[in-house]
Protein backbone atom coordinates (compact mmCIF):
# COMPACT_ATOMS: atom_id res chain seq x y z
CA UNK A 1 0.00 0.00 0.00
CA UNK A 2 1.45 3.38 -1.02
CA UNK A 3 1.82 6.08 1.59
CA UNK A 4 -0.59 8.99 1.55
CA UNK A 5 0.96 12.13 0.04
CA UNK A 6 2.04 14.76 2.51
CA UNK A 7 -0.19 17.77 3.04
CA UNK A 8 2.13 20.80 2.88
CA UNK A 9 1.37 24.48 2.77
CA UNK A 10 1.10 27.76 4.66
CA UNK A 11 0.63 27.21 8.38
CA UNK A 12 0.73 30.85 9.50
CA UNK A 13 1.02 34.25 7.82
CA UNK A 14 1.72 37.75 9.13
CA UNK A 15 2.01 41.27 7.79
CA UNK A 16 3.94 44.49 8.38
CA UNK A 17 4.30 47.79 6.60
CA UNK A 18 6.02 51.14 6.98
CA UNK A 19 4.79 53.29 9.84
CA UNK A 20 3.94 56.38 7.78
CA UNK A 21 1.25 56.76 5.14
CA UNK A 22 0.46 59.22 2.36
CA UNK A 23 -3.09 59.61 1.11
CA UNK A 24 -3.07 59.75 -2.67
CA UNK A 25 -5.20 62.90 -2.52
CA UNK A 26 -1.91 64.67 -1.67
CA UNK A 27 -0.34 63.60 -4.97
CA UNK A 28 -3.55 64.37 -6.84
CA UNK A 29 -3.59 67.91 -5.48
CA UNK A 30 0.09 68.43 -6.33
CA UNK A 31 -0.41 67.04 -9.83
CA UNK A 32 -3.66 68.91 -10.46
CA UNK A 33 -5.64 65.77 -11.28
CA UNK A 34 -8.95 64.42 -10.00
CA UNK A 35 -8.25 62.05 -7.10
CA UNK A 36 -10.74 59.67 -8.69
CA UNK A 37 -7.98 58.82 -11.17
CA UNK A 38 -6.27 57.10 -8.24
CA UNK A 39 -9.11 56.03 -5.95
CA UNK A 40 -11.16 54.56 -8.82
CA UNK A 41 -8.97 54.48 -11.91
CA UNK A 42 -6.16 52.38 -10.45
CA UNK A 43 -7.97 51.32 -7.29
CA UNK A 44 -5.49 52.81 -4.80
CA UNK A 45 -6.21 55.13 -1.86
CA UNK A 46 -2.96 55.27 0.16
CA UNK A 47 0.71 54.36 0.02
CA UNK A 48 2.91 53.30 2.91
CA UNK A 49 6.05 55.44 3.05
CA UNK A 50 9.15 54.23 4.91
CA UNK A 51 10.81 56.62 7.33
CA UNK A 52 14.56 57.15 7.09
CA UNK A 53 15.14 54.28 9.52
CA UNK A 54 12.81 51.77 7.83
CA UNK A 55 13.53 49.42 4.95
CA UNK A 56 12.90 45.88 3.73
CA UNK A 57 14.82 44.40 6.67
CA UNK A 58 12.89 46.24 9.38
CA UNK A 59 9.53 45.43 7.77
CA UNK A 60 10.50 41.81 7.13
CA UNK A 61 11.76 41.34 10.67
CA UNK A 62 8.56 42.83 12.10
CA UNK A 63 6.37 40.49 10.04
CA UNK A 64 8.51 37.45 10.85
CA UNK A 65 8.65 38.27 14.58
CA UNK A 66 4.91 37.67 14.78
CA UNK A 67 5.43 34.18 13.40
CA UNK A 68 8.25 33.39 15.84
CA UNK A 69 6.39 34.88 18.82
CA UNK A 70 3.64 32.33 18.23
CA UNK A 71 5.58 29.26 17.09
CA UNK A 72 9.19 29.76 18.15
CA UNK A 73 12.16 29.11 15.89
CA UNK A 74 12.54 25.38 16.59
CA UNK A 75 12.52 23.36 13.38
CA UNK A 76 13.11 26.39 11.14
CA UNK A 77 16.33 25.48 9.34
CA UNK A 78 15.62 27.58 6.25
CA UNK A 79 14.81 31.29 5.90
CA UNK A 80 14.04 32.49 2.36
CA UNK A 81 13.92 36.26 1.80
CA UNK A 82 12.24 37.36 -1.43
CA UNK A 83 12.73 40.95 -2.60
CA UNK A 84 13.56 43.16 -5.55
CA UNK A 85 14.61 46.00 -3.22
CA UNK A 86 17.91 44.43 -2.15
CA UNK A 87 20.10 46.45 0.22
CA UNK A 88 23.41 44.71 -0.54
CA UNK A 89 24.82 43.17 -3.71
CA UNK A 90 26.19 40.18 -1.78
CA UNK A 91 24.73 39.70 1.70
CA UNK A 92 21.17 38.46 1.96
CA UNK A 93 18.66 40.75 3.64
CA UNK A 94 17.51 37.59 5.37
CA UNK A 95 20.79 37.29 7.27
CA UNK A 96 20.15 40.69 8.85
CA UNK A 97 16.65 39.51 9.83
CA UNK A 98 18.04 36.24 11.17
CA UNK A 99 20.31 38.24 13.48
CA UNK A 100 17.61 40.65 14.62
CA UNK A 101 15.29 37.77 15.51
CA UNK A 102 17.98 35.82 17.37
CA UNK A 103 17.44 32.65 15.36
CA UNK A 104 19.77 29.67 15.79
CA UNK A 105 22.96 29.36 13.78
CA UNK A 106 21.90 26.04 12.19
CA UNK A 107 19.86 27.70 9.47
CA UNK A 108 20.29 28.29 5.74
CA UNK A 109 19.41 31.82 4.65
CA UNK A 110 19.04 32.88 1.04
CA UNK A 111 17.73 35.93 -0.83
CA UNK A 112 15.73 35.35 -4.02
CA UNK A 113 15.17 37.84 -6.84
CA UNK A 114 12.97 37.89 -9.93
CA UNK A 115 10.98 41.09 -9.84
CA UNK A 116 7.62 40.55 -8.07
CA UNK A 117 7.57 36.78 -8.60
CA UNK A 118 10.30 35.53 -6.28
CA UNK A 119 8.16 35.00 -3.15
CA UNK A 120 6.27 32.36 -5.11
CA UNK A 121 9.58 30.75 -6.06
CA UNK A 122 10.40 30.79 -2.33
CA UNK A 123 7.09 29.10 -1.56
CA UNK A 124 7.74 26.37 -4.12
CA UNK A 125 11.29 25.84 -2.84
CA UNK A 126 9.94 25.67 0.73
CA UNK A 127 7.41 23.01 -0.26
CA UNK A 128 10.29 20.94 -1.64
CA UNK A 129 12.37 21.29 1.51
CA UNK A 130 9.49 20.15 3.71
CA UNK A 131 8.57 17.29 1.37
CA UNK A 132 12.13 16.01 1.65
CA UNK A 133 12.08 16.13 5.46
CA UNK A 134 8.65 16.69 7.08
CA UNK A 135 10.30 17.64 10.37
CA UNK A 136 11.47 20.89 8.85
CA UNK A 137 9.71 24.25 8.73
CA UNK A 138 10.57 27.04 6.32
CA UNK A 139 10.15 30.73 7.08
CA UNK A 140 9.48 32.79 3.95
CA UNK A 141 9.69 36.58 4.01
CA UNK A 142 8.62 38.81 1.13
CA UNK A 143 9.49 42.48 1.67
CA UNK A 144 9.73 45.38 -0.76
CA UNK A 145 9.64 49.13 -1.19
CA UNK A 146 8.21 50.17 -4.56
CA UNK A 147 9.77 53.43 -5.76
CA UNK A 148 9.22 55.36 -8.99
CA UNK A 149 10.48 58.75 -10.06
CA UNK A 150 8.69 61.80 -8.70
CA UNK A 151 6.03 63.15 -11.08
CA UNK A 152 6.14 59.94 -13.16
CA UNK A 153 3.13 57.87 -14.18
CA UNK A 154 4.16 55.17 -11.72
CA UNK A 155 4.38 57.53 -8.73
CA UNK A 156 0.85 56.88 -7.38
CA UNK A 157 1.46 53.10 -7.38
CA UNK A 158 4.39 53.26 -4.94
CA UNK A 159 4.18 51.52 -1.59
CA UNK A 160 5.85 49.27 0.96
CA UNK A 161 5.00 46.13 2.92
CA UNK A 162 6.25 42.75 4.06
CA UNK A 163 4.56 39.39 4.48
CA UNK A 164 6.04 36.43 6.34
CA UNK A 165 4.66 32.91 6.24
CA UNK A 166 5.58 29.55 7.69
CA UNK A 167 5.55 26.46 5.44
CA UNK A 168 4.98 23.11 7.19
CA UNK A 169 3.29 19.75 6.90
CA UNK A 170 -0.37 19.67 8.00
CA UNK A 171 -0.76 23.42 7.48
CA UNK A 172 -3.33 25.37 9.44
CA UNK A 173 -4.20 27.92 6.77
CA UNK A 174 -3.79 26.78 3.15
CA UNK A 175 -2.64 23.46 1.68
CA UNK A 176 -0.79 24.17 -1.58
CA UNK A 177 -1.71 21.77 -4.36
CA UNK A 178 1.06 20.26 -6.50
CA UNK A 179 0.05 21.25 -10.05
CA UNK A 180 1.45 24.55 -11.35
CA UNK A 181 1.55 26.40 -14.65
CA UNK A 182 4.64 28.39 -15.61
CA UNK A 183 5.46 31.08 -18.16
CA UNK A 184 8.74 32.93 -18.80
CA UNK A 185 9.55 35.54 -21.45
CA UNK A 186 12.72 37.64 -21.74
CA UNK A 187 11.27 41.16 -22.05
CA UNK A 188 11.87 44.69 -20.73
CA UNK A 189 8.50 45.80 -19.38
CA UNK A 190 9.90 46.87 -15.98
CA UNK A 191 13.43 46.88 -14.60
CA UNK A 192 15.81 48.75 -12.29
CA UNK A 193 19.46 49.17 -13.31
CA UNK A 194 22.08 49.10 -10.57
CA UNK A 195 22.69 52.84 -10.74
CA UNK A 196 19.04 53.76 -10.07
CA UNK A 197 16.97 53.62 -6.90
CA UNK A 198 13.74 53.98 -8.85
CA UNK A 199 12.30 51.49 -11.30
CA UNK A 200 11.84 52.00 -15.02
CA UNK A 201 8.60 50.79 -16.56
CA UNK A 202 6.84 50.73 -19.92
CA UNK A 203 3.35 50.87 -18.46
CA UNK A 204 1.18 49.78 -21.38
CA UNK A 205 3.65 47.08 -22.43
CA UNK A 206 3.86 45.77 -18.87
CA UNK A 207 0.08 45.47 -18.54
CA UNK A 208 -0.11 43.61 -21.85
CA UNK A 209 2.77 41.36 -20.81
CA UNK A 210 1.05 40.58 -17.50
CA UNK A 211 -2.14 39.48 -19.28
CA UNK A 212 -0.25 37.47 -21.90
CA UNK A 213 1.71 35.75 -19.14
CA UNK A 214 -1.52 34.94 -17.30
CA UNK A 215 -2.85 33.16 -20.37
CA UNK A 216 0.41 31.25 -20.83
CA UNK A 217 0.60 30.14 -17.19
CA UNK A 218 -3.09 29.18 -17.10
CA UNK A 219 -2.83 27.14 -20.29
CA UNK A 220 0.16 25.21 -18.97
CA UNK A 221 -1.60 24.70 -15.64
CA UNK A 222 -4.50 23.12 -17.49
CA UNK A 223 -2.23 20.98 -19.69
CA UNK A 224 -0.60 19.52 -16.58
CA UNK A 225 -3.89 18.41 -15.02
CA UNK A 226 -4.93 21.46 -13.06
CA UNK A 227 -8.50 21.78 -11.83
CA UNK A 228 -11.01 23.55 -14.08
CA UNK A 229 -11.86 27.21 -13.56
CA UNK A 230 -15.23 26.28 -12.07
CA UNK A 231 -13.52 24.37 -9.23
CA UNK A 232 -11.78 27.53 -7.97
CA UNK A 233 -13.78 29.69 -5.54
CA UNK A 234 -11.55 32.74 -4.96
CA UNK A 235 -8.51 34.24 -6.70
CA UNK A 236 -5.40 36.13 -5.60
CA UNK A 237 -3.36 38.03 -8.19
CA UNK A 238 -0.14 39.99 -8.05
CA UNK A 239 -1.30 43.58 -7.54
CA UNK A 240 0.94 46.36 -8.87
CA UNK A 241 -2.29 48.28 -8.30
CA UNK A 242 -5.60 46.70 -7.37
CA UNK A 243 -7.39 47.50 -10.63
CA UNK A 244 -4.80 45.28 -12.35
CA UNK A 245 -6.19 42.28 -10.48
CA UNK A 246 -9.65 43.21 -11.71
CA UNK A 247 -8.42 43.41 -15.30
CA UNK A 248 -6.58 40.11 -14.95
CA UNK A 249 -9.58 38.28 -13.55
CA UNK A 250 -11.79 39.63 -16.31
CA UNK A 251 -9.24 38.37 -18.83
CA UNK A 252 -9.08 34.92 -17.25
CA UNK A 253 -12.87 34.70 -17.39
CA UNK A 254 -12.69 35.52 -21.09
CA UNK A 255 -9.97 32.93 -21.69
CA UNK A 256 -12.03 30.14 -20.12
CA UNK A 257 -15.36 31.31 -21.55
CA UNK A 258 -16.88 31.83 -18.11
CA UNK A 259 -20.54 32.96 -17.94
CA UNK A 260 -20.00 34.95 -14.70
CA UNK A 261 -21.27 38.51 -14.76
CA UNK A 262 -19.31 41.52 -13.52
CA UNK A 263 -20.54 41.31 -9.92
CA UNK A 264 -19.87 37.57 -9.73
CA UNK A 265 -16.35 38.05 -11.08
CA UNK A 266 -15.68 40.87 -8.65
CA UNK A 267 -16.90 38.80 -5.70
CA UNK A 268 -14.19 36.23 -6.41
CA UNK A 269 -11.38 38.76 -5.89
CA UNK A 270 -12.72 41.76 -3.96
CA UNK A 271 -11.68 40.62 -0.50
CA UNK A 272 -8.09 40.14 -1.69
CA UNK A 273 -7.77 43.82 -2.60
CA UNK A 274 -8.30 45.58 0.74
CA UNK A 275 -4.73 45.58 2.12
CA UNK A 276 -2.98 46.42 -1.14
CA UNK A 277 -5.38 49.29 -1.77
CA UNK A 278 -4.02 50.90 1.39
CA UNK A 279 -0.31 50.00 1.28
CA UNK A 280 0.38 50.54 -2.40
CA UNK A 281 2.51 48.15 -4.41
CA UNK A 282 4.71 45.87 -2.34
CA UNK A 283 6.19 43.88 -5.25
CA UNK A 284 6.98 40.36 -3.95
CA UNK A 285 4.65 40.72 -0.96
CA UNK A 286 1.56 41.93 -2.79
CA UNK A 287 0.04 38.57 -3.78
CA UNK A 288 0.47 37.22 -0.24
CA UNK A 289 -0.89 40.42 1.28
CA UNK A 290 -3.83 39.65 -1.00
CA UNK A 291 -4.10 36.17 0.50
CA UNK A 292 -4.05 37.58 4.03
CA UNK A 293 -6.66 40.17 3.06
CA UNK A 294 -8.87 37.40 1.67
CA UNK A 295 -8.54 35.17 4.72
CA UNK A 296 -9.18 38.07 7.10
CA UNK A 297 -12.36 39.16 5.34
CA UNK A 298 -15.44 39.06 7.53
CA UNK A 299 -17.82 40.82 5.19
CA UNK A 300 -17.47 44.25 6.78
CA UNK A 301 -15.01 45.61 4.22
CA UNK A 302 -15.87 47.60 1.12
CA UNK A 303 -16.98 46.11 -2.18
CA UNK A 304 -18.63 42.77 -2.90
CA UNK A 305 -16.85 40.61 -0.32
CA UNK A 306 -19.24 38.26 1.41
CA UNK A 307 -17.30 37.28 4.52
CA UNK A 308 -17.98 33.60 3.83
CA UNK A 309 -16.21 30.88 5.76
CA UNK A 310 -13.60 29.77 3.25
CA UNK A 311 -12.78 26.41 4.86
CA UNK A 312 -12.58 23.81 2.11
CA UNK A 313 -12.64 26.47 -0.61
CA UNK A 314 -10.00 26.52 -3.34
CA UNK A 315 -7.97 29.67 -4.11
CA UNK A 316 -6.31 30.28 -7.45
CA UNK A 317 -3.03 32.23 -7.35
CA UNK A 318 -1.40 34.10 -10.21
CA UNK A 319 2.08 35.39 -9.42
CA UNK A 320 3.79 37.69 -11.93
CA UNK A 321 7.26 39.21 -11.99
CA UNK A 322 8.22 41.57 -14.79
CA UNK A 323 10.98 40.62 -17.11
CA UNK A 324 9.10 38.15 -16.95
CA UNK A 325 8.29 35.02 -14.93
CA UNK A 326 4.85 33.92 -13.79
CA UNK A 327 3.11 30.98 -12.18
CA UNK A 328 -0.47 29.82 -11.65
CA UNK A 329 -1.21 27.41 -8.80
CA UNK A 330 -3.93 26.62 -6.29
CA UNK A 331 -4.41 26.01 -2.59
CA UNK A 332 -7.24 24.79 -0.37
CA UNK A 333 -8.21 26.71 2.78
CA UNK A 334 -8.10 24.51 5.86
CA UNK A 335 -10.80 23.95 8.53
CA UNK A 336 -10.28 26.16 11.57
CA UNK A 337 -8.10 28.63 9.66
CA UNK A 338 -9.70 31.65 11.33
CA UNK A 339 -8.27 30.66 14.71
CA UNK A 340 -4.78 31.36 13.35
CA UNK A 341 -5.54 34.80 11.93
CA UNK A 342 -4.66 38.16 13.49
CA UNK A 343 -7.36 40.24 11.83
CA UNK A 344 -7.55 42.95 14.50
CA UNK A 345 -3.77 43.21 14.70
CA UNK A 346 -3.46 43.42 10.91
CA UNK A 347 -6.10 46.17 10.82
CA UNK A 348 -4.16 48.09 13.48
CA UNK A 349 -0.96 47.83 11.41
CA UNK A 350 -2.72 49.91 8.77
CA UNK A 351 -4.79 52.18 11.02
CA UNK A 352 -1.92 53.14 13.33
CA UNK A 353 0.34 54.57 10.61
CA UNK A 354 1.17 58.27 10.91
CA UNK A 355 -0.24 60.40 8.09
CA UNK A 356 2.24 62.65 6.32
CA UNK A 357 1.77 65.53 3.91
CA UNK A 358 3.17 65.95 0.41
CA UNK A 359 6.21 67.96 1.53
CA UNK A 360 7.25 65.28 4.01
CA UNK A 361 6.70 62.54 1.40
CA UNK A 362 8.82 64.37 -1.17
CA UNK A 363 11.64 64.93 1.32
CA UNK A 364 11.68 61.23 2.22
CA UNK A 365 11.65 60.23 -1.42
CA UNK A 366 14.53 62.53 -2.35
CA UNK A 367 16.63 61.58 0.70
CA UNK A 368 17.09 58.01 -0.59
CA UNK A 369 19.53 59.25 -3.22
CA UNK A 370 21.35 61.79 -1.07
CA UNK A 371 23.95 59.47 0.44
CA UNK A 372 25.99 57.09 -1.72
CA UNK A 373 28.98 55.27 -0.20
CA UNK A 374 29.16 57.42 2.93
CA UNK A 375 28.68 56.63 6.61
CA UNK A 376 25.41 57.94 7.98
CA UNK A 377 23.32 57.89 11.15
CA UNK A 378 19.54 57.84 10.71
CA UNK A 379 17.15 59.72 12.93
CA UNK A 380 15.01 57.52 15.18
CA UNK A 381 11.63 57.96 13.49
CA UNK A 382 9.88 54.62 13.22
CA UNK A 383 7.55 53.41 15.95
CA UNK A 384 8.22 49.80 14.93
CA UNK A 385 10.26 47.23 16.86
CA UNK A 386 13.22 47.31 14.47
CA UNK A 387 15.09 50.19 12.87
CA UNK A 388 17.85 50.84 10.36
CA UNK A 389 20.40 52.78 12.40
CA UNK A 390 22.68 53.82 9.56
CA UNK A 391 25.93 52.84 7.87
CA UNK A 392 29.30 52.52 9.62
CA UNK A 393 32.45 51.63 7.66
CA UNK A 394 30.14 50.85 4.73
CA UNK A 395 28.26 48.24 6.80
CA UNK A 396 24.52 48.54 7.46
CA UNK A 397 23.53 48.68 11.10
CA UNK A 398 20.19 47.55 12.54
CA UNK A 399 18.72 47.76 16.02
CA UNK A 400 15.97 45.97 17.89
CA UNK A 401 14.07 48.41 20.06
CA UNK A 402 12.92 47.70 23.59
Amino acid sequence: MSAQPLRIGIHDISFATAHQVLDLSEIAEHSGVDVGKFYVGIGQSEMSMPAADEDIVTMGAEAAARILDRHGAEGIRTLLFATESGIDQSKSAGVFVHGLLGMGENCRVVELKQACYSATAALQFALGVVARDPREKVLVIASDVARYALDSSGEPTQGAAAVAFLVTVDPGLVEIEPVTGLHTDDIHDFWRPNHLSTALVDGKYSLAAYLRSLEGAWNEYQSRGGVPFEAIDRFCYHQPFTKMAVKAHDRLNTIVGSPLDRDQRRAQIEASLHINRRTGNSYTASIYAGLLSLLNDDGTGDGAADGADLAGRRIGFFSYGSGSVSEFFTGVVQPGYRALLRADEDAAVLDDRVSIDYARYRALHESVDEVRGEDILTAAETSGPFRFAGITDQMRQYQRRG
